[in-house]
């Protein structure tokens, strides 16, 4: 490396970001993070509420205290307290944020959304039985009306913008969608559409909210208390103990450790934010370019939601979508998957390490073996909640179980034992968290309510039949375009929902596995963070390494290539996922995979064995498609063969060259 090249990427300890820059940048990118900084005499009100809601969870997931309500009584608590959080704590600006207190109108806006949900359990015995024969009253749909806007301002200030654009476009189709050509329907009036929206469990109190209101809270608890535990800083000393000594080490335990950690945080923009104003500065010391220290971190903290065994909020409602598989069908069948995903980032910043000559870290500054295994009982709730889902237990029994031995496991050692102020902080974080994927959620019922109500799915699965003809390649292109659009701007649970129901029909209808086209919505759904132009988790990361956003996303586009791939692949192979797979054939798979991802990501990277002369780079991506050709031996053996002489041409190359360079 040059003393030019050194001095341009050379960094010092105020890159490192403060707790208030934290904030700062996760409310900017990221705006499930932009609440109130100090809420005032109100905090109090906010911590008991809090509170709550985790207590109430924990409770109605024991079989002793009676199991979870009734499905929409469980919801109408789960979603109102959480309603009424969101305005306690999310300004109707984010400007806001800074203002010390609540204003009197949110305080009311808090108490009317919490009152319209919990209106539903005062009513119940009426809404489920006398409103069905005599209807309903005006009344019933003045709640159900007030319950609705609310919900979807507490979406906007809590999760952004666009989803409500997408749920206030569905209630207009469905009030006056009647006479589009193709798309109409029979239409509804807003008595009829309000009621079927808030007092029925097909629409804001369905799937979703439901999972939501049972597993997904309990999950994202877990991934608090793994906090409070250690468990992420251990992650973080694990991936530099086991990556950090070979070439580029210090981008290679960022993924690692980026990819531990995103699958308890199921947000991508949080992730790279917390793992990146550590990650980044130190990627950047070892001589990584800015925009490509912010990429790794980014795409790392994007797959997150793919790793397993949590996979972000939107695998539990997949497992409740696709009616052959359960929860903990699903960890297993997304192994691979996710596998090949980290696979092909490692080899992007392999490549990327070479290029410029990057080597790993000094042993003296990695973790020591000794001190790693001395904290190994870390990983226990882990362990504990993935061998009960293989074994067939609920979700709601593993992540019980998980709680508590992460809480058995901090009591060992005094930095990690946990007091009953620190017990009470973890429940209030754990509703705090949930708060943006309730709404969500929610919201998305909307969506989903509309689409079944007025038949609009199997039209647009329709439509994308027809603009694809008989082709496979063009409907999953199609459908990629249309999850990643959605993606841009829907959170990850919410995007996986109305994609699972208007996208993934015309995959199925085709004759594609349900599983498959199930992950493929859910993998384009998630990369949408890092493809340009909004590629928020980019953005951020290139907000901690100072570098250009966008060049930070195209980077962040080309390492994550091996998600753009991987979905083709095992739609066309669902052997992948474990689809009536023998051994041998998944092993053939993988490894015809692996090749063809290192043949892209080294064009991508600009870098393979050696640096490209144009023909070699050309012909080099030619081979990695080859190898990922669906079911064709001839066509993937001859990409093996180009690979093999691509590679053995630039070794040959690079041996004479260094032969010169030591000669002169």
């Amino acid at each position: 490396m040059t003393d030019k090249h050194d001095k341009e990427f050379e960094t010092t300890e105020d890159d490192i970001l403060t707790d208030e820059e934290k904030r700062e940048m996760l409310s900017k990118y990221d705006k499930e993070s932009s609440f109130r900084q100090d809420t005032g005499k109100w905090y109090w009100v906010i911590a008991f509420i809090a509170i709550s809601l985790t207590t109430f969870h924990l409770f109605r997931a024991l079989p002793a205290f009676g199991g979870p309500l009734v499905s929409i009584l469980q919801g109408a608590v789960h979603l109102g307290t959480a309603l009424g959080l969101i305005f306690l704590l999310y300004p109707i600006r984010r400007g806001g944020i800074k203002k010390k207190g609540v204003p009197w109108y949110d305080v009311i806006l808090a108490f009317l959304a919490m009152g319209s949900s919990y209106y539903i359990i005062f009513r119940y015995d009426w809404i489920t039985g006398g409103a069905r024969i005599m209807g309903f009253t005006t009344f019933d749909i003045i709640v159900a009306t007030i319950a609705i806007v609310l919900l979807l301002e507490a979406t906007r200030r809590a999760v952004g913008v666009p989803i409500v654009v997408v749920g206030i476009l569905g209630i207009l189709y469905g009030l006056y969608g009647t006479n589009i050509p193709y798309f109409g329907h029979g239409g509804f009036d807003w008595e009829g559409l309000s009621r079927r929206l808030f007092y029925s469990t097909d629409a804001i109190f369905g799937t979703p909210i439901q999972i939501s209101s049972t597993y997904i809270y309990l999950f994202l608890f877990f991934g608090v208390m793994l906090t409070k535990t250690g468990v992420g800083q251990y992650f973080n000393d694990l991936a530099f103990g086991a990556t950090g000594r070979f070439t580029g080490g210090t981008a290679k335990a960022a993924v690692a450790a980026s990819a531990m950690q995103g699958t308890l945080t199921g947000s991508s923009v949080a992730n790279t934010v917390s793992s990146g104003s550590f990650t980044i500065p130190m990627m950047k010391r070892a001589k990584f370019r800015p925009e490509f220290s912010a990429a790794a971190e980014a795409s790392a903290s994007t797959g997150g939601q793919i790793m397993p065994p949590i996979m972000g909020a939107a695998a539990f409602i997949m497992a409740d979508y696709v009616s052959t598989h359960t929860y903990g069908d699903i960890i297993i069948i997304g192994i691979i998957p996710a596998l090949l995903y980290f696979t092909g980032v490692f080899m992007g910043t392999h490549f990327e390490a070479k290029r410029f000559g990057i080597t790993g870290l000094p042993k003296s500054e990695l973790p020591s073996s000794k001190g790693l295994l001395k904290r190994a009982d870390l990983l226990l709730p882990l362990i504990i909640i993935v061998s009960m889902l293989v074994s067939g237990f609920t979700p709601t029994y593993a992540a019980l179980a998980g709680i508590g031995t992460a809480f058995l496991v901090s009591m060992s050692r005094r930095d990690t034992r946990m007091g009953f102020r620190d017990l009470l902080d973890a429940f209030e974080q754990g509703a705090r968290v949930a708060l943006p994927v309730i709404a969500a959620c929610a919201t998305a019922g909307i969506i989903v309510g509309i689409v079944v109500f007025t038949g609009l799915g199997g039209r647009i699965a329709g439509g994308l039949l027809g603009m694809a003809g008989d082709n496979l390649f063009l409907l999953m292109f199609f459908t990629m375009i249309a999850c990643i659009l959605l993606g841009m701007g829907l959170p990850t649970t919410a995007n996986y929902v109305v994609t699972a129901s208007m996208a993934a029909p015309a995959l199925i209808a085709y004759g594609v596995p349900e599983i498959s086209a199930h992950f493929f919505v859910f993998y384009f759904g998630i990369v949408a963070d890092i493809t340009p132009p909004v590629c928020l988790a980019a953005y951020a990361g290139a907000g901690i390494a100072k570098a250009n956003p966008m060049r930070a996303g195209v980077t962040a586009f080309k390492l994550a290539i091996a998600a753009f791939i991987i979905p083709y692949i095992f739609v066309y192979n669902p052997a992948l996922l474990f689809v009536d797979a023998q051994l041998g054939t998944v092993v053939y798979l993988v490894i015809t995979a692996v090749l063809g991802m290192a043949a892209v990501s080294g064009v991508m990277m600009n870098y393979f064995v050696y640096s490209f002369r144009w023909y070699e780079r050309l012909l080099l991506f030619v081979a990695g498609i080859m190898l990922i050709y669906p079911e064709n031996l001839t066509i993937e053996g001859s990409g093996f063969v180009l690979f093999i002489i691509i590679g053995a041409v630039q070794w040959f190359r690079k041996r004479r060259e260094s032969k010169e360079t030591a000669k002169s």
